[in-house]
């Protein structure tokens, strides 16, 4: 069975229930399948992202490797 042929199927078969619990339970594995595919971001979020980019640009950042060196040295001080 094709995938086109399976969601007619379901879609006919869905459409024959009239179990309010049930289709709100077929609604929640819906949702949970199509939601992980979109984020939305706040405006503070998208804010704080695009100030982290400026500051990125601007060099105003450690990598990693960087960081682990200075948190090795911050630990072998205690």
């Amino acid at each position: 069975m094709s995938a086109i042929e399976l969601k007619k199927l379901l879609i006919h078969r869905i459409a024959e229930i009239d179990d309010i619990s049930f289709l709100k339970a077929l609604k929640t594995i819906l949702d949970s399948k199509t939601d992980s595919k979109i984020l939305s971001l706040t405006s503070e979020q998208r804010s704080e992202i695009n100030e982290s980019m400026k500051e990125v640009e601007q060099g105003l950042f450690i990598d990693q490797v960087e960081l682990d060196k200075e948190y090795d040295k911050w630990l072998s001080a205690r």
